[in-house]
This record gives structure tokens, sequence and C-alpha cells, in this order.
């Protein structure tokens, strides 16, 4: 069956709008970016060089009230996904919306029922299922390579020694900082992975002289026979492993990041690519297991990262052919971890999850 291509609405072109979401949705069969808000001259320059049969516009009112348009996707600052929100779902738009979802549990709460009650489809671009790097962990856990998995580390990480000016996640604001950013990634992940934890226990700094959010943090999930650390800073020049999971029966130690994000940057798509989502061999994970053969210690090929993918699932849940994949309850569940997190590095305690 033929089903009609849906118009985009993307309010926000700053880094995730440009590096992310409208490469993405342009390569997506079915989708088509018609408008897009865009407040500073430069933006726009870019939308007319690169997306030429896309409608520019400069407020987000233009883009929920245009009756063409479908599907909103929200790619603005953390403070107003709510407000966004909220309002192109009271129009009747189907909403996707940058992780993280809402700042509160009782934000994610009421969009959640408005969109049921409004009968539109709601997700998050919680787009690091598709990493390269974890869809290789998922497939090694499912093979049961491991044994019984007992502690599974992670980091993500980046390097910038200096602030960047008027960049709003600096500055200590509601949403902003590398745990609500990263963070929301890596505990999202672990919900995928191992379902909701018992307790945990956080340490959230701020490292960077000036820096106003936190740009440093561990997380701990506590499950039975189970320790699960998340980590993130600012401040790693030196590669760590990204992944490293220790079962009773071996170790899997994975280096090097998902390919996609750098190559959106440099301006790649999955329309210009043929190898898109494919890491190099050198940082394919090392699997190393007590079995008693020539290959108990190997190198992984990784799987291919593959991003199209989030928006091919939003596409056909829209339609009514399939499930959606991130669905909004998952991310309300990001949202309470994270706020539990802060809860827990304010009172230097492990806080227990109801």
């Amino acid at each position: 069956m033929q089903y009609p291509s849906l118009n985009i609405g993307l309010i926000g072109f700053g880094m995730a709008g440009q590096v992310f979401h409208a490469p993405l949705i342009s390569a997506v069969a079915g989708l088509n970016l018609y408008k897009v808000s865009a407040r500073k001259e430069e933006q726009q320059s870019i939308l007319r060089s690169k997306y030429p049969n896309t409608q520019i516009c400069t407020s987000a009112e233009e883009i929920i009230h245009d009756p063409k348009v479908d599907l909103v996707v929200i790619a603005t600052s953390n403070d107003v996904h709510f407000s966004l929100t909220k309002t192109a779902l009271l129009a009747g738009k189907h909403v996707v919306v940058e992780k993280p979802f809402t700042n509160t549990t009782e934000e994610a709460d009421e969009l959640i029922a408005l969109a049921k009650q409004q009968q539109q489809v709601l997700s998050v671009f919680h787009s690091a299922r598709w990493h390269s790097d974890y869809l290789t962990v998922k497939d090694i856990l499912t093979n049961g390579a491991l044994g019984r998995l007992v502690t599974y580390e992670v980091r993500y990480d980046r390097f910038r020694n200096y602030l960047r000016p008027n960049a709003w996640r600096e500055h200590d604001l509601p949403g902003s900082g590398i745990f609500y950013d990263l963070g929301a990634h890596l505990i999202d992940q672990s919900l995928q992975l191992f379902g909701k934890p018992q307790a945990l226990f956080a340490s959230l700094r701020k490292m960077r002289e000036g820096v106003g959010a936190v740009d440093d943090f561990e997380m701990l999930l506590y499950y039975p026979r189970l320790k699960v650390s998340l980590k993130g800073s600012m401040l790693i020049k030196e590669p760590t492993p990204r992944f490293a999971l220790y079962g009773t029966e071996g170790a899997f130690v994975k280096p090097g990041v998902d390919p996609q994000e750098e190559a959106l940057k440099a301006g790649k798509t999955p329309l210009n690519t043929t190898d898109w989502g494919a890491e190099p061999e050198e940082i394919w994970g090392i699997l190393h297991t007590t079995a008693q053969r020539p290959d108990a210690r190997r190198k992984i090929p990784s799987q291919r990262g593959n991003y199209p993918a989030y928006y091919e699932n939003v596409r056909d849940a829209i339609h009514g052919i399939t499930d959606l994949m991130v669905k909004p309850e998952e991310a309300r569940t990001v949202i309470q971890l994270l706020e539990l997190g802060e809860q827990s590095a304010r009172e230097r305690r492990i806080i227990d999850l109801p």
C-alpha cells in the first residue's frame, strides 16, 4: 500500500536541527522537509543552499499552525520542549522532540496524557539506540558469550577545556549540562538493556573554570547481581573504553564512538554515503571469553549504526503499520532517573526507586 508523504515542520535550526534532524528527515523516503524555523541569517543561508525546496520561517507558530504540517520536530533548547510540544499536540500535530524529553516528570506525564487524548504520535529522539557500539553490545549480550553479566560500564566523553560563548548548555539552567544531554542517552540505553534499576547513586560536578552547568557525572544503577556505571566528562583528552562489559565467562571492551555524528558534521548523509554507519576496524571491540579454542580472544566486527531507522519507525507508526519504538513513557522514565540522580547528588546518598 502506498502511503502519502508526510510534511515535516522542523522548529529550530541550531546544531541539532542542522546536524541531525534535517539531514535524516531528508534521507528517509516518505518524509518531506516542508518548513523550517530559523531566526539567524546564517541559518537561513544554509537552508537555502542545502534544502532549496524547504520553506523558511522565523517562528514556531508558523509551523505549528500550518495545516499542511503533519509532524512537528522540536530541536530547540530544553527549556521550551514542554511548551512547544504541548502547543503542537493541541494543534493536532504528531510530534518528535529532542532529548531530554522534558525537564520534569510532571511535564512528561502531562504531555503523554495529552498525546493520548489528541490521538497523536509523540516520540523522543533517543538516537543512541541506533549507535553502532550500542547495537554491537546488545548483540553480544543477546548471544550470551559473557555468561552472566556482572559489570556494565559505559562512558560518553568530550574534551573542551573552554566555555562556548552564549551556549545555553553551559549555563545553570533547568535541563542544561552534560548529565541531561549525554547522560540521557546512557540512561536510555541501560533501561533498554536491563529495565528499571532498584536504586541509584549519582555524583554531579562542575569541573571547568567558570562553568555554570554540570560538566562531569557518574551514575551507578543497582540491579540484582549487576553493577551499571555511567560516566561522562568534558575534560577527557585521552580516550577511554566506550563500553566495558564483564561477565562470569569473559569480557567485551569496546573503544571508539559511533561514526554517524561526525559524518553528519562533515556534510555526509545516508543518501551520499555507501557505507553509512560502518565503523573502521581499529575501533572494533575485543571479546575475550573462557572458551577453550584459539579464537577465545578476538575482534568483533561492529554492527552498523542506523540513525535513519528512527525516522523510518516514526513514519510507519504515524501510518499505523508498526509500533512506535521510542515511546514517550520510556523517555519519561529517563527524566525520572535524571531527577533522582540530581536528588542523589544533592543529598549524597543512594536513592531507592519507587
